[in-house]
């Protein structure tokens, strides 16, 4: 395999994973909290005003999200017994305090997403770039009470030096690889990291903006991811995350889809209602050691 941040891992041949209390699936919400300064690009609603200063149309439609989306989102949370793992723009500390406030109150993780959602990193220097993520965690560290494990590139981009240098930062895993139903190391120079799985799949961009699928259709996708991988977690467990953007879906025709959904995973025996910060923790406790020593023992090419 020639990908250079992972090896290759068939699932049969890995040793049995055993989540905590005997569960079959770890579930985390995945939830993108972000910002997008006023007369910047950024996904769009309305493709044709994109380019248009000021752009009604589309920033009203992301600002939803902060104003009225991720309220109703945390009230589903709250009312499934579930915390969120925020996917966090390091500038919604300081426009949004009101969000971390009420995160901080209900435990949720915080993991690094950029500074905005108009910045991408791809076209960065090795030393740009490493001066613009210590200034993002620096930013959430002192905007919320505590420094991100974990990160995700706005769209999920990165540079060939965002892993190394995230590592390097004491960041310890990496949700932008969506490969994998369990977590797994990864190659870094310094420190260590793991891939935490994350979905371009179930993920309501893809399946409510770029496929203009219905709430009935988000809610059978749910349950059928969830089921599979509850059937698979009875071997070895399994690693379940829904992403989710509050200015999608949490537009009111849209809620109770996803009310219905989370109370579907909740109301199973054997499910983990983790954080993504406590699944790694998990990992690293139990099986990170095992599984750098196996990969560096292996045959060259297997």
């Amino acid at each position: 395999m020639d990908n250079p941040f992972y090896d290759f891992s068939p699932t049969p041949r890995r040793p049995r994973l055993e989540l905590p209390n005997g569960a079959r699936v770890a579930f985390w919400a995945a939830i993108n909290i972000e910002y997008y300064p006023f007369g910047r690009p950024g996904i769009s609603i309305s493709p044709p005003t994109a380019s248009m200063v000021p752009d009604p149309a589309n920033q009203g439609w992301r600002d939803y999200g902060p104003r009225v989306g991720v309220w109703r989102l945390m009230a589903a949370l709250d009312a499934n017994g579930m915390r969120a793992s925020v996917l966090l723009n390091s500038e919604v500390c300081a426009q949004y305090p009101e969000i971390i406030e009420e995160g901080n109150k209900r435990k949720w993780a915080w993991l690094a997403h950029g500074k905005n959602n108009s910045i991408l990193q791809v076209n960065m220097s090795e030393v740009d770039e490493r001066k613009y993520l210590d200034e993002m965690l620096r930013e959430i560290e002192s905007g919320t009470g505590r420094r991100p494990k974990g990160w995700l590139g706005p769209a999920l981009s990165e540079t060939d030096n965002t892993t190394n240098l995230l590592a390097e930062l004491g960041v310890t895993y990496n949700c932008d690889w969506c490969c994998d139903d369990q977590p797994f190391p990864m190659h870094v120079k310094t420190g260590k990291m793991i891939s935490v799985p994350y979905s371009v799949d179930l993920n309501d961009i893809t399946l409510f903006f770029n496929k203009n699928l219905s709430g009935d259709d988000f809610y059978q996708l749910v349950v059928d991811q969830f089921d599979v991988l509850y059937r698979e977690g009875s071997t070895s467990g399994r690693v379940m995350a829904l992403c989710l953007h509050p200015f999608i879906i949490n537009q009111p025709f849209r809620q109770k889809y996803l009310e219905k959904a989370l109370a579907y995973v909740s109301g199973h025996d054997g499910v983990w209602l983790a954080t993504s910060d406590e699944i790694a923790e998990w990992y690293y406790e139990r099986y990170y050691s095992a599984a750098v020593s196996n990969r560096e023992t292996a045959p060259v090419g297997r």
